[in-house]
């Protein structure tokens, strides 16, 4: 392998996902760093690292999800502390991206959200970001440093392969997800469906009609991420419906916020497939969840990035 320019990695952590972040590096072979992040009393963030870093390539593995102020606090915070402690590289490993649904003025006045969270974690100190399935691809525009973007769908796929469904259509929940539905459907050999709905408001939708064959067919429903899951379980009621066999959802980030998981535990679905870019608390685990891990891709990535090696030969 060629040699990045640096002798050794160390992998640190926030609180965000210790699980996945123990995982990942026990697939790279290597202890999670020393560090302790917690809180003053007055709620300000504390990090301490125990460890040397200098002239060393890090990685900070820290989703921005629920709480994601404190979470991406902590991030900036440990990434501060790594650069004036002479650290060689600083990689933000961000397999959840917070903040990234707000990405362009879709209104007067609007803040741009996914540029300034970009702009805080590139003047903390980050030298390169990893992370998966942005809400918009265009938000790697809106770093000035290498963005290494990663695609969950290579996992649902080979997990859908593996059941052999038969009468398979992928069913796009709305138009901004068709290009996702098509890039799942390719490999599976099925064809398409999309669920044309209307958004009268944030957070709620209504379905309109569905485009595409899926009488008699199973159903499975794609998409970025689920937060509070109505767009989703009206999707699959409106399938369902219209007469679908069966229906199945999956997406890469399993926000689940609010009502999320009494919408899901009513639903026509039998199963939801998520991948574990966000950790699963007890009151979020549900008998219909399936979860994949992402860690040996993150591993695989972060291992080709110290030694300098191809990222996109992973999803050739």
């Amino acid at each position: 392998m060629k040699n990045a320019g640096f002798s050794d990695f160390k992998v640190f952590a926030g609180n965000s996902h210790l699980e996945l972040a123990d995982e990942i590096t026990s697939i790279m072979g290597k202890p999670l760093g020393k560090a302790n992040v917690t809180k003053f009393s007055d709620g300000e963030i504390s990090v301490n690292l125990w460890e040397t870093v200098r002239g060393v390539d890090c990685y900070i593995i820290q989703s921005t999800c629920h709480p994601v102020n404190d979470n991406l606090m902590e991030l900036i915070i440990m990434m501060d502390a790594m650069k004036r402690a002479s650290a060689g590289r600083i990689n933000a490993v961000v397999p959840y991206y917070g903040y990234a649904r707000q990405d362009r003025k879709a209104k007067a006045r609007d803040p741009i959200t996914a540029k300034v969270v970009a702009d805080l974690l590139v003047t903390a100190g980050a030298d390169r970001v990893i992370t998966m399935d942005l809400h918009a691809a265009q938000i790697q525009g809106y770093f000035n440093i290498p963005v290494d973007h990663l695609i969950g769908l290579p996992i649902l796929v080979k997990y859908f392969i593996k059941k052999n469904i038969k009468d398979l259509v992928i069913v796009s929940p709305d138009h901004g997800s068709v290009t996702r539905a098509r890039s799942m459907a390719e490999p599976l050999d099925a064809p398409i469906a999309i669920v044309d709905k209307r958004r009268p408001e944030p957070n709620k939708s209504e379905i309109m009609n569905i485009i595409g064959d899926i009488k008699d067919k199973n159903c499975v429903l794609v998409d970025d991420m689920i937060d509070t899951a109505g767009t989703i379980c009206n999707a699959g009621k409106a399938l369902m419906e219209m007469g679908a066999k069966s229906v199945s959802a999956c997406a890469t980030h399993p926000v689940l916020s609010g009502p999320a998981i009494e919408r899901l535990d009513a639903s026509e679905f039998d199963e939801v497939v998520l991948l574990n870019t966000i950790p699963m608390t007890d009151e979020k685990k549900h008998k219909k969840f399936k979860m994949l891990s992402v860690a040996p891709l993150f591993a695989e990535s972060m291992m080709r990035i110290h030694t300098n090696d191809s990222i996109s030969k992973l999803f050739d």
